[in-house]
């Protein structure tokens, strides 16, 4: 079930990332100053285009990263949704030679950074294995 389901956000990462290229601009809803737009843009940085214009070093420490991660965690679910997405934007890297980004929020005048499927996927095994990590330093009480 969990491979099924790790292969199915992988399936959608791609999918829509190949929608994405003739979505641009959709704002989908506006509601109470929150708004979500479908905005095509490309990152050959890391998150939020840090590292811009070293996507070549990047590709090599994402798949280093991916590797080791497969190597060291592998039974961990946070792990395979990280992993998951890795390779989500490791495959744009391949095909585009960039990550293809798309998914806007604005808050009340904030734009936050556009993003992706496979950006989702990390930023929730990362949320995950922090929590995980968190609640097993708790103090339990008597």
């Amino acid at each position: 079930m969990k491979w099924a389901f790790l292969i199915f956000l992988l399936g959608l990462d791609i999918v829509s990332k190949i929608f994405a290229t003739q979505w641009l601009g959709i704002e989908i809803f506006r509601l109470s100053g929150i708004t979500f737009s479908l905005d095509y843009v490309t990152n050959t940085g890391a998150a939020w285009g840090l590292f811009t214009g070293h996507s070549g070093l990047l590709f090599i420490l994402r798949t280093a990263i991916i590797l080791g991660l497969l190597w060291f965690v592998p039974k961990k679910f946070p792990i395979w949704l990280i992993v998951t997405g890795a390779v989500g934007n490791a495959i744009d890297y391949c095909l585009y030679g960039h990550v293809v980004d798309f998914l806007h929020f604005t808050f009340w005048n904030y734009s936050f950074p556009i993003f992706n499927v496979a950006d989702s996927c990390i930023t929730i095994g990362v949320l995950c294995l922090f929590l995980s990590q968190r609640s097993l330093k708790q103090p339990q009480s008597l």
